[in-house]
């Protein structure tokens, strides 16, 4: 069974590459509140529709103090090309070795089609500027999940 995180609980710290290869930690966003999502993959069309959901919400979000940021399996030159077909300005990280998923409890078993598979686990956490989970929300749709994100966080 995967360990699921809850509020309250530290969040996992992370250093993964971005789609440029920059590192990026999740340290790096101490004293902010960021979000935190992870999608399975890159350019398919749940994925995209959600990013850009992130995309078109970016501003809205940065002024309530939430910093965004996408992580998928995905190796970085297909993050480079979503981000640029796209149009995304937040940072997509590559976990190839689905580490990071898998300590978010976002990489594990899950129902697809009525059949029980192993992959991500399309997740979304809030963390706040201590570095604790804030909100933790597991199996997300992808559409309306900005919206409702938002309308949780009073955004």
């Amino acid at each position: 069974m995967t360990t699921r995180l809850a509020p309250g609980d530290t969040a996992p710290d992370f250093t993964l590459p971005d789609a440029d290869g920059k590192p990026v930690s999740l340290s790096d966003y101490r004293g902010r509140r960021v979000i935190v999502y992870f999608y399975p993959a890159a350019s398919t069309p749940g994925c995209t529709k959600q990013a850009c959901d992130f995309r078109d919400n970016l501003a809205e979000l940065g002024d309530a103090g939430l910093d965004v940021i996408g992580i998928s399996p995905d190796k970085q030159a297909k993050l480079v090309k979503f981000r640029e077909t796209e149009g995304l300005t937040f940072p997509l990280l590559s976990d190839v070795d689905k580490e990071v998923l898998t300590a978010w409890g976002a990489f594990g078993e899950k129902q697809m089609y009525g059949k029980t598979v192993t992959g991500v686990i399309r997740s979304t956490f809030v963390v706040g500027p201590d570095g604790k989970i804030e909100q933790a929300f597991y199996n997300v749709r992808a559409t309306g999940h900005v919206a409702k994100l938002r309308k949780d966080l009073a955004v």
